[in-house]
């Protein structure tokens, strides 16, 4: 049975700029390590400067693995929920969001999903029956194909945050539904290096 394992990762901590950090870099370097052993085919990343940094830096532990752009990875919201669907703590986050930026943000949530939330392709020449990608990219991202998985409701992306370089795998198969084999890993974090990217707060 074909099966299509992503590696969802999101990038490194970064600054008010959108770089990454000394603290990010070694995230990535980290991530790399732990992936080193995986017969990685393909490590895609968004077009923004911190997951393009942190894709190149976990790659230097993945040789001659091809490290390309996919723009269905940029942060953007993937679906802006209705009044009755937003939680109290979430008031006030989607005002200013008018229908053609919403429409925008559907539009490229669909089209991650069609690219990569599915099982490979096994009909063209050459083919392998399993794949293995990594893609780096950012929460909102994660977690819109997490609730895909799940096949939970558009607005229940809403809440699944996800640490920097945090580890989420989920596979696809025929005929099955997708699984998700871990979200938000930190294990290969040494605990200072962990919780980047979530509100402060006591951690285990």
């Amino acid at each position: 049975m074909a099966t299509r394992h992503l590696y969802l990762a999101r990038h490194g901590a970064a600054d008010a700029f959108g770089e990454l950090t000394g603290i990010g870099h070694r995230q990535a370097d980290l991530l790399g390590e732990r992936l080193a052993d995986v017969p990685v085919d393909a490590v895609w990343h968004s077009p923004l400067p911190r997951a393009v940094a942190s894709a190149h830096g976990l790659a230097r532990h993945l040789p001659d693995v091809p490290v390309t752009e996919a723009a269905e990875l940029v942060d953007h919201v993937p679906y802006v929920p209705s009044a009755a669907e937003t939680p109290p703590s979430w008031a006030g986050f989607f005002d200013g969001y008018d229908e053609a930026e919403a429409a925008s943000g559907r539009r490229l949530a669909e089209a991650l999903v069609a690219r990569f939330a599915k099982v490979p392709d096994t009909t063209t020449e050459g083919a392998q029956p399993d794949t293995h990608e990594v893609l780096v990219t950012h929460a909102y991202q994660i977690a819109w194909l997490v609730r895909h998985a799940l096949d939970a409701p558009p607005s229940r992306w809403l809440g699944l945050n996800s640490a920097n370089t945090a580890l989420t795998v989920i596979e696809y198969r025929n005929g099955l539904p997708p699984t998700i084999v871990m979200f938000n890993d930190m294990s290969h974090l040494p605990t200072d290096l962990r919780w980047t990217g979530f509100p402060k707060g006591m951690r285990p």
